[in-house]
């Protein structure tokens, strides 16, 4: 009689292994090349020591504001312009010691629609 059970081990499939080895490496390589540029503009902007629970929250709006000065686009959106001096507002009263890091993400946290 033989077992119709499944092995415990299944087959690895030898071409998706080399397909995803270049594409992880992609990744990775534009993942640390972002981190890069993202820490960089952090620092311009003289943020570059904000503990990293403010920078996830903010990471976005400062990754917009770099690609506006490397003329990528233009925002005249006058809810663009508010948010972003929202964003300079509470990152100055955190590092001003105005408010606690827990008001300041919390505040600066985008809420989902």
């Amino acid at each position: 009689m033989t077992s119709n059970a499944l092995s415990i081990t299944p087959e690895q499939n030898q071409s998706s292994t080399l397909f995803a080895v270049p594409l992880l490496k992609r990744i990775k390589k534009e993942g640390r090349r972002e981190f890069t540029e993202m820490q960089q503009a952090f620092d311009l902007l003289g943020w570059g020591n904000l503990p990293d629970e403010l920078k996830i929250e903010i990471n976005e709006d400062v990754k917009f504001m770099v690609q506006e000065l490397k003329g990528r686009f233009s925002s005249c959106d006058p809810f663009v312009k508010r948010r972003r001096e929202s964003v300079h507002y509470w990152v100055s009263s955190f590092q001003d010691g105005i408010c606690s890091l827990e008001t300041a993400t919390k505040v600066l946290k985008v809420k989902p629609l």
